[in-house]
């Protein structure tokens, strides 16, 4: 058994920048997990935003307070607290925070 927590000092340790905007914490990736490429912790701050990205892989963002504006390549919605958000191998997403509260997403990838 695994277990990492997002206070963890390892995975505070490896806190990254997401895409020039948001922030991230890796909780477990291909180093222990077959199935699934990895499960990260982020979080978005007032006007900030994930950046228009695309990826080699499938990816669902699951918002777990807060809320944002989602864009998967044309579609454009407004994401709040328990949504979770399929993205497509490939396809172009972004995530901006426009609201007044922090956002806090799970975000979960796998190749297709």
């Amino acid at each position: 058994m695994i277990v990492r927590n997002i206070n963890d000092q390892e995975v505070v340790a490896e806190t990254y920048l997401a895409h020039g905007g948001g922030l991230a914490r890796m909780l477990l990736d291909s180093r222990v997990l077959k199935g699934i490429l990895f499960l990260a912790y982020g979080f978005l701050d007032t006007g900030k935003t994930i950046e228009s990205h695309q990826d080699p892989y499938e990816e669902i963002y699951f918002i777990l307070s807060g809320e944002g504006l989602m864009t998967v390549d044309e579609d454009e919605k407004q994401v709040k607290h328990g949504d979770a958000i399929w993205i497509p191998q490939g396809a172009a997403h972004s995530l901006t925070n426009n609201t007044e509260n922090k956002c806090h997403i799970l975000v979960i990838a796998a190749y297709a």
